[in-house]
């Protein structure tokens, strides 16, 4: 582990949890990233299963509704 690292990690004591915890959401995106790997939390599992849910219903969004928030949250 690098100088930085070490260094960084240390401070990440200090700081509030609700930091640490968007840190260690990061990293797991890190570590998915590298090992092709990526674990749901239980809220992405839940979140997942409720579209699943929907969809089964029939409950889509509309492909005017879908163009539009593409539009507005275009990357670039």
């Amino acid at each position: 582990m690098s100088t930085d690292t070490k260094k960084l990690l240390e401070r990440v004591a200090s700081w509030p949890q609700e930091d640490q915890d968007e840190l260690a959401e990061v990293a797991v995106e890190i570590e998915a990233r590298r090992n092709g790997i990526y674990r749901l939390s239980d809220d992405e599992r839940a979140a997942v299963r409720e579209g699943m849910e929907a969809a089964r219903r029939g409950e889509f969004v509309s492909d005017d509704d879908m163009k539009a928030y593409y539009k507005r949250h275009r990357r670039g």
